[in-house]
């Protein structure tokens, strides 16, 4: 009951919302907030809720919706919650009834991409989380492109991910096989190149990664920074995840196979994404560029074969989710404000807003991995799983990208806080109680991660009962990846 009212709660009552009338949007930005809350402690008070399943599909394959907590899963439903609470409380105007409406559906349908335990469960809630975004999208400013350019890539990959769901059904005969261990699945060579081939494709689309990641900077521009910061702390994870919890576990020697490949894209997005980030103008652009190099580590990890690696993996998949949550709240409160994002016009606002300053250093120092904050121990864990298992030229191209993330943090922080004031700008208020409540809780997340990364690092240990899935022994290098995850 736990896991399904996660999934199906949310939707309902954004759906509800637009009962509201559209002036009295507090009430409804109220709601989501309070659903968001109730959430992350429904969660976080039953840990261990049985799934439910209710079988819908026996023919050509056997389907089910079923949805449960998984080791990794659990983590991200709670960090959606906090990132979507965070949202809802900074919403104001006319239209956040609207936005506050498609922030809950967008929840109920992420929380249905990482708690479904069935493949095509997974693929349709993967395509029903695209249509909240293209709403608020379509409506958040005059420019239609940004919102299209989002729909095209993401529909196309999810159309790739539901024709590598079906065959995978047709093949092994059902698709209720995520994190069930007892699951005995056996794919061809040939058909378990093409399976991949459009899972891989959908994965590094959503991620996203060079060179499908166009669709990105322009969406995250575009977008409120109350759901820019769901979309970028979370369904930006979706595709990771798919790796970790599908291919991993079922297609392990294709995984092998292109580890070439996906090692040359990772490291071409944390040098690109940091090149990027340290040209850009534009705040929320910045973060965007970040976010795509910090991505392409997070996908070295997962295709070095690397334990350790692997550990830092799904820290900094968590990490990455609530400093860049905060990035994009803080920054919203500073465009909501100053009534720009464009560092050449902004300067001198820590004099006179210093908690505001204070929550945009903390967010970037954990984004540029200071030691003490979450994002370190993601970065040392994946940098030393790397130099371990071999890759030194990866490793080395992402220490250099560590270095840059200091640069681009550390020059839109000073840009905006630091420095001689701008004239011509308005002298607006400092962060609200309500803005420092929506950041709070992921600045305390992404502190405590950084003291103690183990209860996340533990989930490795545990996550072999979820993802591993007995069809032999994998291709090397991804064994020891495997038995990490054991």
């Amino acid at each position: 009951m736990t896991v399904t009212a996660l999934v199906l709660g949310p939707i309902v009552i954004g759906l509800l919302l637009y009962l509201v009338p559209r002036k009295q949007w507090r009430t409804a930005t109220t709601v989501a907030a309070v659903i968001a809350a109730l959430a992350f402690v429904l969660a976080l008070a039953d840990p261990h809720a049985p799934d439910a399943s209710r079988h819908w599909l026996a023919r050509p394959f056997d389907a089910s919706f079923h949805v449960g907590f998984g080791p990794i899963s659990y983590w991200i439903v709670l960090l959606l919650s906090l990132a979507t609470f965070g949202g809802a409380l900074v919403l104001t105007g006319p239209r956040s009834r609207d936005v506050a409406a498609q922030l809950l559906i967008l929840q109920g349908a992420m929380n249905g991409v990482f708690l479904a335990k069935d493949l095509l469960l997974f693929a349709l809630f993967w395509d029903l989380m695209l249509i909240p975004v293209f709403l608020v999208l379509i409506d958040a400013g005059p420019h239609a492109r940004a919102a299209w350019k989002y729909l095209i890539y993401n529909l196309t990959g999810g159309l790739a991910l539901l024709l590598a769901t079906a065959a995978f059904g047709v093949v092994a005969g059902t698709t209720d096989v995520i994190g069930n261990p007892n699951t005995h699945v056996t794919i061809g060579e040939t058909w378990g190149l093409w399976i991949f081939a459009g899972f891989a494709f959908a994965f590094l689309i959503k991620t996203p990664v060079f060179p499908f990641h166009t669709w990105m900077p322009d969406t995250y521009a575009e977008l409120p920074a109350p759901v820019v910061a769901v979309v970028s702390s979370v369904q930006s994870k979706a595709g990771l995840y798919g790796f970790i919890v599908i291919a991993l576990p079922f297609l392990a020697p294709e995984m092998a196979r292109a580890q070439t490949l996906m090692m040359v894209l990772g490291s071409i997005a944390l040098v690109y994404g940091a090149l990027a980030a340290l040209a850009e103008r534009d705040a929320k652009r910045v973060v965007a560029y970040s976010s795509l190099s910090h991505l392409g580590l997070i996908l070295l990890a997962i295709f070095s074969g690397s334990a350790l690696a692997f550990q830092g993996a799904v820290v900094y998949i968590v990490a990455h989710g609530l400093f860049s949550a905060a990035l994009f709240l803080v920054l919203g409160a500073v465009e909501q404000r100053e009534e720009t994002r464009d560092l050449a016009r902004l300067g001198g606002l820590g004099a006179r807003n210093p908690k505001l300053a204070g929550a945009l250093m903390l967010a970037a120092l954990a984004a540029l991995g200071l030691p003490g904050l979450a994002g370190f121990s993601g970065e040392i864990l994946i940098l030393t799983g790397l130099f371990k298992a071999g890759f030194v030229w990866p490793a080395l191209i992402a220490l250099v990208a560590v270095v840059l993330a200091s640069a681009y943090m550390l020059r839109l922080f000073q840009g905006i806080m630091n420095g001689p004031e701008v004239p011509d700008l308005p002298e607006r208020r400092d962060i609200t109680w309500t803005e420092g409540l929506a950041v709070a809780p992921l600045v305390i997340g992404f502190v405590l991660l950084g003291v103690n990364p183990g209860p996340v690092v533990a989930l490795v240990s545990d996550a072999s009962k979820t993802t591993v899935s007995s069809t032999g022994a994998p291709a090397a290098p991804i064994p020891e990846t495997v038995r990490a995850a054991r």
